[in-house]
């Protein structure tokens, strides 16, 4: 039995999506766009919430890379969108 996800759990599968996501030149300057982030700013919230949700976020909004990065780092696309918050 599996035991339960941990935000640490979390933390390292962001870790992976970041890792695909830079691995590609125009996807990783379009999440650098988008997140107003540089190199430096990346490398300064490395191992934060923030950078967790700054890449689930990009990946939320572009279901094909959400989907492409979920079968990259080989978990199902839904352990990459989080939960809807009601507002």
């Amino acid at each position: 039995m599996r035991e339960p996800e941990t935000k640490s759990d979390d933390g390292a599968l962001a870790l992976q999506a970041l890792g695909w996501v830079l691995a590609d030149d125009n996807r990783a300057s379009r999440f650098l766009q988008l997140t107003g982030l540089d190199p430096q700013g990346l490398r300064a919230i490395a191992g934060t919430a923030a950078l967790d949700d700054a890449v689930l976020s990009f990946l939320e909004a572009y279901q094909p890379d959400l989907i492409a990065c979920a079968e990259a780092i080989g978990v199902a696309p839904a352990r990459l969108a989080r939960p809807q918050r009601p507002w």
